[in-house]
């Protein structure tokens, strides 16, 4: 699942963006064309100020570089789950503090049967990556109180909770084709998915 990166919160810039994400995705691929390029071949968002789509647009972009053309293929023509499921594949790996939570908590609680989150679950979390991660000391009370707003409309958007009120854990129904893409990648990141390691190794065997 690659090296230990700096905690960022610039996800607060564009939340799942699924159908941007699939829309630059298509852009790409049917122009045959780098992703680099997609912002000139007249991939715009519903933005009011440039700046913002701009900021969306690296976002989204950085998070797609970083999906194996199996995941892109399942991005542009699986199923409306399967989508957002590779969407927050693409997030988790952009963003190793969402990536840290969806493992570290959400996984960890669904594994001994606990499938709801609250507010002390992000604090607590926070707290116990400060040692590991301490550029958390550099973001204020309202940047960190954004990052964990913005993070729970992911997961609500990706299908992993019901909704940023109610919190509710949703267990993943992984398709065979979105299984295979991801262990094809590195098995370690259907833990995301709060898969066990138990199922992992049957997965990998």
């Amino acid at each position: 699942m690659g090296k230990r990166t700096k905690y960022s919160l610039a996800f607060t810039a564009a939340s799942l963006r699924l159908n941007e994400m699939v829309t630059v995705a298509k852009t790409a691929f049917n122009n045959d064309t780098d992703l680099y390029e997609v912002r000139e071949s007249g991939v715009v968002f519903n933005s009011v100020k440039s700046r913002t789509s701009d900021r969306e647009f690296r976002e989204i972009r950085k998070r797609l570089e970083l999906l194996t053309p199996k995941q892109i293929d399942i991005l542009i023509n699986g199923d409306l789950l399967s989508q957002k499921q590779i969407a927050f594949l693409a997030v988790c790996k952009h963003y190793s503090i969402i990536r840290d939570f969806a493992i570290d908590v959400i996984r960890n609680k669904v594994l001994v049967y606990d499938y709801k989150i609250n507010e002390a679950d992000f604090n607590s979390f926070i707290n116990s990556k400060i040692p590991s991660n301490p550029e958390l000391e550099e973001f204020n009370e309202s940047t960190l109180k954004k990052g964990k707003q913005v993070l729970f409309h992911i997961l609500e958007q990706s299908g992993i909770i019901d909704n940023p009120a109610n919190k509710t854990i949703q267990l993943q129904i992984l398709q065979p084709s979105v299984i295979k893409a991801v262990s094809e990648d590195d098995p370690a990141w259907l833990r995301i998915f709060m898969v066990s390691d138990k199922d992992i190794k049957q997965i990998i065997n």
